[in-house]
């Protein structure tokens, strides 16, 4: 029999403030619970990631303030734009992140919303403790340095 290739459109749709605001220590692949209309917006790469964190209610993972934009061919069974969306992680996993949550100044944030290889919705999120002003400004500096030296090397 012979099988079927499916060809997936990549999205990667990032969120590019968390690594300037956050020191990014663990990273965990979750599934998104989403509607038919969601998911066909997400694959014309219509959602954004700023201003989104997670939260662990009753013991599901959620994230708050993802926007989806509603797609333009869904009637009157369109979604939400900004409504909390259930992450799917394993129940090992969740607790492991609530123990983690339990000292102060840890939080979860999403960093990049992508489709797998069989075009389903996955959310890379981070186990985040925000940066001090202190730390910000040394992280421009690096990137800066960085910068320089890549001119210097491209110059020469």
């Amino acid at each position: 029999m012979a099988e079927k290739k499916v060809k997936v459109k990549t999205v990667n749709i990032k969120n590019k403030r968390a690594s300037f605001d956050y020191l990014l220590l663990d990273k965990y692949t979750a599934g998104i619970v989403l509607t038919g209309t969601e998911i066909k917006s997400i694959r014309a790469g219509k959602a954004s990631l700023v201003d989104t964190f997670c939260y662990i209610h009753n013991g599901e993972v959620w994230v708050k303030n993802m926007y989806v934009a509603e797609y333009s061919y869904g009637s009157y069974n369109n979604h939400a734009a900004r409504r909390d969306r259930k992450l799917l992680l394993n129940r090992k996993e969740i607790r492991k992140l609530q123990q983690d949550m339990k000292s102060p100044g840890f939080t979860l944030v999403p960093t990049l919303l992508f489709l797998n290889e069989k075009g389903m919705a996955k959310l890379d999120i981070y186990l985040c403790r925000g940066k001090k002003e202190y730390d910000k400004r040394q992280t421009l500096k690096e990137k800066e340095d960085r910068r320089e030296m890549d001119r210097k090397i491209k110059n020469y």
